[in-house]
């Protein structure tokens, strides 16, 4: 397999303080990749490294020819505005802007992609509802059906299952199933263990450097998770500053 993203000596941070570094490894085209740790170990700041939010301070990643366009990012759900004042199937609709631009007209053939992406997440009849009365499982589903529509090569999803139901987490475990097997990119920030056993091949292990990235039996063994604590509880609040900026 071909490496689909690359990271080379990797540092992402925030005003010259590093939440990730000395990242180096490849994602292979096709990967269903989990990324894991405490709160405060970089999960999030690398999937805003990947999708262009976030400089490097240091190091660099390759996307080896995937273009923005070919990145869809679901961010941690804290981070979407739900009082914007949008109903269901505007907001799945949205997946369709990248291609049609922003003032681009939806035909006759969107129109029904539309309506397979809502009818695929489990959401038909809520397509006038505005997403403001939207449960957090129904506003996942809502999202992932945008997702479905962006038809992304490179799928970045940010704590995806936190706090939904049991049915929804099966639900929308099934679409990233389906990615999969469609041979797109998905990385998955994640705290369930028992689910990213269940479901992810790979696994890398963070303490805002890498502790173990391969097999996820592997990289979830008991040495690797309490590597990932000690490092973990040595953390300084205030970190120290990145001197080699890019």
């Amino acid at each position: 397999m071909s490496a689909q993203i690359s990271f080379h000596n990797l540092t992402l941070g925030y005003e010259r303080h590093p939440a990730v570094h000395h990242l180096s490894g490849d994602v292979e085209e096709g990967a269903l990749l989990a990324v894991c740790g405490a709160n405060g170990a970089g999960k999030s700041t690398l999937l805003k490294g990947i999708c262009g939010a976030l400089k490097p301070l240091g190091g660099a990643i390759d996307l080896h020819g995937v273009s923005p366009r070919d990145i869809a990012y679901l961010p941690q759900g804290a981070e979407i505005d739900r009082s914007f004042p949008i109903h269901v199937y505007d907001m799945v609709a949205m997946g369709l802007w990248r291609r049609a631009g922003l003032f681009g007209g939806i035909g006759k053939a969107d129109r029904a992609r539309i309506e397979q992406a809502i009818s695929a997440v489990g959401l038909e009849g809520f397509e006038t509802r505005p997403i403001g009365t939207l449960s957090g499982g129904q506003m996942q589903r809502t999202l992932f059906a945008r997702l479905l529509l962006q038809d992304a090569r490179v799928i970045l999803l940010d704590e995806p299952f936190t706090a939904l139901d049991a049915k929804t987490v099966s639900d929308l475990v099934d679409l990233v199933r389906r990615w999969h097997g469609e041979r797109r990119t998905v990385i998955a920030v994640l705290h369930d263990f028992d689910l990213v056993r269940a479901t992810f091949p790979q696994t890398l292990l963070l303490a805002r450097t890498p502790v173990a990235w391969g097999p996820t039996a592997e990289a979830l063994g008991p040495e690797n998770l309490l590597k990932a604590r000690r490092m973990g509880e040595a953390w300084r609040v205030d970190a120290a500053t990145c001197v080699d900026a890019a």
